[in-house]
């Protein structure tokens, strides 16, 4: 396997130049088979800035543009990468479908479920695929683990565990100074705002949408203290900020069911002092892994002394080892590049090659919906006094019939 195969020039436009935008364009520079010729951002100097800076890499400048369209309806882009705020991302990823273009689409959570559905018959329409760029699915751990789960190291998967655990007050708190748009959604909505980096790969391993699916879940949010505490100690410059109410509790707690029996917990820790965790956690009739203290524990292969009812985990690093996806292997054997480890360029090319091979992308459409209706589904849970809400078959019933899935390198089914 090579992963440094550069193939046929896809050209491209990307929309959305802020932090996240800032840094995937830069990644995307560095591959000699994307060529970026157009550039958007609301704001008419990030969009500036996105223009100069792929001049400076390339020597050419693309058309840019505050208006979104103009850069995606045009004759020479193939594909668009969407980077704009979490509000944004289906919206214009519908307006790309309907100009023809393939889509990229950063990650978050969707406004609403009829959003979600708007995306999926979009796309079935006009027979354009569309990509979420949910990074964590390439993780070297959540690789690892998948291979180890598809060899059977942990049995038959029974509960699966994830969180977003990020300590955003700053970000959040001073989202109107750095035009972040995270501020808004926690000022004025509460729930699992985030969910797709722990719930994306806990989908492959458990083959969701592909023979298995969420039918329900619960949530529930404890009050809202910390980022409330932390604007009143840090925003003395904006009182109105400053005496804030804010919505999002400061844990969301949300517990899903499978078609097939599992369970998955997923918690949106981000407005209290703690150290970054995505809080995986795998389970297993053979086994069990916890991210948090890289622990492992398999029956029958962990050391265990009979006369201590205390089982005790073991370091996962040999496993790991052990167990290394092979898209890691010949990462390693490249040299990982980009943001979050190194798993940026490993999402970024899975689309970039699903676009040159004419092919479905890896994490497609019906995945997108699944996992960004979480943030909808259970603010309605918790509105409701955490009762449980049916998570929608945004397939069709198509999760129970063999279709068609990525083949390349990248192909994680």
């Amino acid at each position: 396997m090579k992963l440094d195969n550069y193939g046929a020039t896809v050209r491209a436009a990307v929309i959305g130049y802020g932090c996240r935008g800032k840094m995937q364009t830069d990644l995307l520079l560095t591959m000699p088979d994307v060529e970026i010729v157009s550039v958007c951002d609301k704001y008419e100097d990030r969009a500036k800035a996105a223009a100069d800076a792929v001049e400076k890499a390339r020597g050419k400048r693309p058309f840019h543009s505050t208006n979104a369209r103009e850069c995606m309806d045009r004759d020479d882009v193939d594909c668009v990468f969407v980077f704009s705020s979490w509000e944004t991302h289906i919206e214009q990823t519908i307006e790309a479908l309907d100009c023809g273009k393939r889509v990229a689409m950063e990650v978050g959570g969707s406004q609403s479920v009829e959003e979600c559905w708007r995306l999926v018959r979009k796309s079935e329409e006009t027979g354009i695929p569309v990509m979420m760029l949910e990074n964590c699915c390439y993780g070297e751990n959540e690789l690892n683990l998948l291979n180890m789960i598809r060899k059977g190291l942990f049995g038959t998967i029974v509960h699966c565990e994830g969180a977003y655990a990020h300590d955003l007050r700053d970000e959040v708190g001073n989202g109107d100074v750095n035009r972040h748009y995270r501020q808004y959604h926690f000022l004025h909505r509460n729930g699992e705002l985030y969910p797709t980096h722990e719930l994306g790969p806990i989908a492959t391993y458990l083959n969701l949408n592909r023979g298995n699916r969420m039918v329900s879940l619960v949530s529930m949010a404890s009050k809202a203290c910390g980022l409330h505490e932390w604007l009143k100690e840090n925003r003395a410059d904006n009182p109105a900020l400053q005496s804030a109410q804010v919505n999002e509790g400061d844990i969301v707690t949300t517990l899903i069911k499978c078609a097939n029996g599992e369970t998955i917990l997923l918690k949106h820790d981000c407005t209290l002092p703690r150290p970054y965790s995505r809080g995986g956690v795998v389970r297993g009739t053979k086994g069990i892994w916890q991210e948090d203290n890289h622990g492992i524990y398999i029956d029958g292969r962990s050391p265990h002394d009979p006369s201590d009812w205390m089982h005790h985990f073991e370091d996962d690093a040999p496993y790991m080892k052990e167990y290394e996806h092979p898209i890691w292997t010949a990462y390693h054997e490249i040299g990982e590049r980009g943001g979050h480890g190194g798993m940026d360029f490993l999402v970024l090319r899975a689309f970039v090659e699903s676009v040159q091979r004419n092919e479905q992308p890896p994490i497609d459409v019906y995945d997108a919906a699944a996992w960004m209706a979480i943030t909808p589904l259970s603010e309605e849970s918790i509105a409701r006094g955490s009762i449980p809400v049916a998570v929608p078959d945004f397939t069709n019933g198509k999760w129970l019939l063999p279709r068609e899935n990525a083949t390349g390198t990248y192909a994680l089914h």
